[in-house]
């Protein structure tokens, strides 16, 4: 039988597959490699931004908790009768006093003395209803008037 004997074409073909074959999977061996980082970074990045929606989740858990304790504590207190104070009545009869006294033409340190009243509203008194000299009452229309 005839020995094999191989062509220096047909071994030069079956050199360049094998470099072929073996470049292809250094290829393929690179683009794996280079995939699977990508996915590793990936993967970082969103359990990163799980971290952080897992950690708000529990912020707003926590103020829902405080709203429900806040909404339980004023429904309480809407159910509870409170005390209802009465409006003060507009002029205590110590006003009414001072206020005729005042038409009457009685001074401060009289609104003071017989009524009881402080300075300052001794001072309002007389100025709203004590009587007005006429250079005022024309003040007060000319001020009107503008």
């Amino acid at each position: 039988m005839p020995a094999l004997q191989i062509s220096s074409v047909e071994l030069l073909f079956l050199i360049g597959r094998a470099v072929f074959l073996l470049f292809s999977f250094v290829l393929a061996t690179i683009a794996f490699v280079r995939w699977r980082r990508a996915i590793l970074a990936q993967t970082e990045v969103l359990l990163a931004n799980h971290t952080v929606v897992l950690q708000r989740l529990a912020d707003l858990g926590a103020r829902v908790d405080a709203t429900n304790v806040t909404v339980s504590k004023l429904g309480e207190r809407i159910q509870k009768p409170q005390h209802v104070t009465s409006p003060a009545p507009a002029a205590t009869p110590g006003y009414q006093i001072a206020i005729r006294l005042a038409k009457g033409g009685a001074s401060r340190d009289e609104l003071i003395s017989g009524c009881g009243l402080s300075a300052s509203e001794a001072e309002l008194v007389h100025r709203l209803h004590g009587p007005q000299s006429k250079s005022s009452a024309r003040r007060a229309r000319d001020m009107n008037a503008a």
